[in-house]
């Protein structure tokens, strides 16, 4: 048990590090923090690798000193002392009647074991800490989990492990499928997951003990009271980075790592970021459209990562949700449309409520590739042209002509290609992109990068094999689980999933789409860099695709050749929405 006493502070009655004892005997630890007067309350439950003592201002002083500065409701009411990285401030929480419960993961923060991200026993770790939350003095039996990112993708997971005393999810801006989200776009290797190792798990896995910080409320060592040799915190730990490179088809070590859907059947509400390209999109909107649930809901913002999750706007968002299934509040919850969007203008957001995703009254509008000039129209070509680029460079960019209106494209996007190598693969990096009347471009602040173009998509040629059932066509589904080499020189069709977008495009804006052979460099990009990530944002955040072993030069850096005709036309097709009746 905790060797810190209850105590009560800034209206919560805390308890700290408290025990929570799994199936193998191993003893996970909690931080409890719960309303003064006795009673059973609704439970909010995040469980994680980032250390509950670590102060969010102090682990993550970039991101909170840019939200604090520009979004004050987020530090308003609360003294912010028991902020942590992507998850619920008990302090807004806690006086409606909440107890929000903090794990830390097995192998994280204060408790012990191995380090093993997102892998059965953690799941199952998961589930029995709700199961846990469920049966104590302070519960009412109804669990209710929430947080952001690595927070919101267990959930699905544990989900579908469908423990007692789940009775509600919000999972904000997470991922779904290990495979498809998270490690391989397109069967091309992302190398976010080895780096954000490095700097957001390993700086606090239990056992740093004295090298690691101490808690500003408690003055606990956040990482343990034991210090261990470097050696043993190795061997504590997973070599995360190398065993995602070992598994570049979708195998079991990724679909043991992804979730049921059939099984997800408890209530939820997805929010997914628009910016959020690379890993903090897709599969908040797949999660919506495959759950089995019958009570799911799905909204989608803009801005940072972490920032609506904290503002006003999402916060009485989840409360509403949490209310109506935590404590059976008669709140609005009933009518709440089945999809609420902050639908994205070049200057601004606009709510708005539609009935379901993608939105119903989408016209889906081919826009072909024209290679003479490099255009895109509504007309598919009138001859067969060839048009050539190095595969490791620039590519070539496609574009509409000046818009006569406005055009609001809302939804997912998907590209047909006909392409050839010089080799026996190829990579495709497809970037929708917008530029305006002087033709400058127009990026957004992404979920992590402040030059996020509008959508992306990719595509490693040799993983073309579509699953037939789940492939729609305005979202292809791929296998992954063959390689189909190319012959050089011998073409083949190629559909490539774009994630999901929104903008409204004003009158006189031109949208292009890029075909090329690497990572999208923003013309804008300068030096920016977030405390948490190793590299300079320039447009991708740190959702890069550049380890060598994956993209070996001699496969990857030949020629790459898009063939375009009226038999074999190449376009994209874009979700066009006609405005609401």
């Amino acid at each position: 048990m905790s060797d810190l006493k209850p105590e009560i502070r800034d209206g919560m009655q805390i308890h700290w590090d408290v025990g929570i004892e799994m199936d193998d005997g191993l003893v996970l630890r909690a931080d409890v923090f719960a309303p003064v007067d006795r009673g059973r309350y609704p439970v909010i439950l995040s469980y994680g690798p980032y250390a509950k003592g670590l102060a969010f201002q102090e682990g993550y002083p970039s991101a909170w000193n840019r939200m604090a500065e520009e979004h004050p409701d987020v530090t308003a009411g609360s003294t912010n002392q028991y902020q942590s990285w992507e998850v619920v401030d008990p302090e807004k929480w806690v006086p409606d009647g909440y107890v929000c419960v903090r794990v830390d993961s097995r192998g994280c923060g204060r408790s012990p074991g191995y380090v093993d991200h997102f892998s059965p026993r953690e799941t199952q770790d998961f589930a029995q800490c709700i199961e846990w939350a469920g049966e104590q003095p302070w519960s009412n039996g109804k669990v209710g989990l929430s947080g952001v990112s690595y927070y919101g993708i267990n959930q699905w997971q544990v989900a579908s492990r469908q423990p007692k005393y789940l009775a509600a999810m919000c999972i904000w801006e997470g991922a779904t499928d290990w495979y498809r989200d998270m490690t391989h776009h397109g069967g091309i290797l992302s190398t976010f997951w080895a780096n954000w190792y490095d700097m957001q798990v390993k700086t606090v896995q239990y056992g740093l003990g004295e090298r690691g910080p101490k808690s500003r409320v408690t003055g606990q060592l956040v990482c343990g009271d034991e210090t261990l040799s470097e050696a043993d915190l190795a061997n504590n730990r997973c070599d995360f980075g190398n065993d995602i490179y070992a598994h570049p088809l979708d195998d079991d070590y990724h679909r043991e790592r992804s979730p049921d859907w059939s099984k997800v059947t408890v209530p939820f509400l997805t929010a997914a970021n628009w910016g959020g390209q690379g890993l903090h999109l897709r599969g908040n909107f797949e999660g919506y459209t495959q759950a089995a649930s019958k009570h799911k809901w799905l909204e989608a913002h803009g801005l940072e990562h972490w920032t609506e999750f904290y503002t006003d706007y999402g916060v009485k968002l989840q409360k509403r949700f949490f209310a109506h299934f935590l404590k059976g509040e008669r709140n609005d919850w009933d009518s709440q449309a089945p999809v609420q969007l902050l639908v994205r203008g070049v200057d601004g957001f606009e709510e708005r409520l539609e009935d379901d995703w993608p939105i119903p009254r989408t016209e889906w509008t081919k826009f072909y590739l024209q290679p003479d000039g490099n255009t895109l129209s509504t007309t598919p070509p009138a001859k067969k042209q060839q048009i050539s680029f190095a595969a490791l460079e620039d590519g070539v960019t496609f574009s509409t002509a000046p818009l006569d209106a406005e055009l609001e494209i809302t939804g997912p996007s998907a590209a047909k290609l006909i392409v050839s190598s010089s080799t026996t693969d190829a990579d495709m990096f497809l970037v929708l992109r917008v530029f305006d009347p002087d033709d400058k471009e127009i990026t957004f602040q992404g979920a992590i990068d402040p030059h996020t173009p509008i959508g992306q998509g990719w595509l490693r040629a040799s993983h073309r094999k579509l699953d037939p059932t789940l492939s729609k066509p305005w979202r292809p589904y791929h296998t992954h689980d063959e390689l189909q080499p190319l012959t050089p020189s011998e073409p083949v069709e190629l559909d490539i999933e774009i994630w999901p977008t929104s903008l409204v495009v004003p009158a006189g804006y031109r949208i292009a789409l890029t075909i090329r052979g690497k990572d999208y460099v923003s013309p804008d990009a300068g030096d920016e860099r977030l405390s948490n990530f190793k590299n300079v944002l320039t447009g991708c955040g740190p959702f890069l695709h550049d380890d060598p072993r994956d993209r070996p030069t001699e496969i990857y850096g030949g020629e790459t050749t898009l063939h375009v005709g009226p038999d074999q036309p190449g376009y994209v097709l874009l979700p066009v929405i006609p405005p609401q009746r």
